[in-house]
């Protein structure tokens, strides 16, 4: 499916209207949601929209130095700093995959691809102008 976003309010509109997707999604642990696009596209934007549809109250803020932030049951990880999937095993990755209540966001999730699950979602953003984005889920 394709969307075209623009303004910050239609991408986070678009993240929320996935939540009836991932609860859809016939898994067995976490459903996991792999968000790819370049720098600025708006993939924490993405992220605040689907917090905000699950109802979370705090302020979502990218991971990019911490590497992951929890919110409940809701994990955020920014991997651009990472250089493999094996960067997260620190963080306990293999454990949050294999528990289904979870949702797994990952922002840059070509760089951890090898530990995907292979039912997840994939979100990637483009920048059409400095406003519109072109919203890719597969």
């Amino acid at each position: 499916m394709i969307y075209v976003s623009k303004s910050v309010k239609d991408t986070q509109k678009t993240a929320a209207n996935l939540i009836k997707k991932l609860k859809n999604l016939k898994v067995t642990g976490a459903r996991v949601v792999a968000l790819e696009g370049e720098l600025g596209a708006g993939k924490t934007v993405f992220v605040k929209g689907l917090a905000k549809a699950l109802k979370i109250k705090k302020e979502i803020k990218s991971p990019t130095f911490t590497i992951m932030k929890r919110y409940g049951n809701l994990y955020h990880l920014d991997c651009y700093r990472l250089k493999n999937e094996k960067d997260l095993a620190v963080l306990g990755i293999e454990e949050i995959f294999k528990d289904p209540k979870n949702i797994v966001l990952i922002e840059w999730s070509d760089r951890v691809k090898k530990i995907l699950p292979k039912k997840h979602i994939e979100v990637h953003i483009d920048h059409i102008s400095a406003k519109d984005r072109k919203i890719s889920i597969k």
